[in-house]
C-alpha cells in the first residue's frame, strides 16, 4: 500500500521532524519565515515548504502582518493528534509503573534475602 501524501491528513503532515520543529517553535508565538529560518537553522525555501504543507492540513494558520506573513501553531487542530497518543500515553505509563516495581521489589529481595553482604557493601572499610 502506498503511503499518503504529507499534504493529506495532520499524522502525515507530523510525519516529518522539521515539521514537528516548526510547530513546537511556533507554539509560543507568531512568527516570520525569517525567524523560523534562524532559529531552527533551515533553508528559507525549505521552511516554506514545510509551512504550506502544515498550513494545508490545517496545523499552521498564517496571517498578514503588512508585507510580512505571520505564522502559529493552530492548537485546536492538534486535538486530534493529541487524542489518539494519550491512548498509547495510559500503555507507556503502565509499562513504566511496571518497571518501576519490579525494580523497587529487585531492591527489597537484596536487601532481605541477603542483608549481611547489603550491609557490607554500604559500610567504608
Amino acid at each position: 500500500m502506498a503511503r499518503a501524501a504529507t499534504t493529506s491528513d495532520a499524522f502525515n503532515a507530523v510525519a516529518e521532524p522539521r515539521r514537528r520543529e516548526i510547530l513546537e517553535y511556533l507554539a509560543t508565538s507568531e512568527r516570520q519565515v525569517g525567524e523560523i529560518v534562524i532559529a531552527l537553522r533551515l533553508e528559507q525555501p525549505s521552511v516554506s515548504k514545510h509551512l504550506r504543507v502544515l498550513r494545508d492540513v490545517g496545523l499552521v494558520r498564517s496571517r498578514r502582518n503588512g508585507r510580512h506573513m505571520l505564522y502559529q501553531t493552530n492548537a485546536n487542530a492538534l486535538r486530534p493528534l493529541h487524542e489518539w497518543t494519550s491512548t498509547f500515553e495510559k500503555l507507556w505509563t503502565h509499562q513504566l509503573n511496571r518497571v518501576k516495581e519490579r525494580a523497587e521489589q529487585k531492591e527489597l529481595e537484596k536487601i532481605y534475602v541477603n542483608p549481611k553482604k547489603e550491609k557490607d557493601e554500604r559500610e567504608p572499610s
